[in-house]
């Protein structure tokens, strides 16, 4: 149950960085090169959620006991 939990915790973190990361590519229509988009992206925490969602999430998934069952 606490699996689902951190799992379900990742996942939405993924999904809310992943927003801000979309959303922040209008500034490649404003004038900003692909480097400088990165560059601002990544020093950005909202979008590091993306980051540590899947990390959380594969966590959850395969950090387990070797008797789990893993569906």
């Amino acid at each position: 149950m606490i699996r689902l939990f951190f799992f379900l915790v990742g996942f939405g973190l993924t999904v809310i960085g992943s927003v801000y990361i979309i959303s922040y590519l209008n500034l490649l229509s404003i004038g900003y090169n692909f480097l400088e988009y990165v560059h601002y992206v990544i020093r950005h925490i909202e979008c590091l959620n993306a980051l540590i969602g899947i990390i959380i999430m594969f966590l959850a998934l395969y950090k387990g006991e070797k008797n789990d069952i893993h569906i």
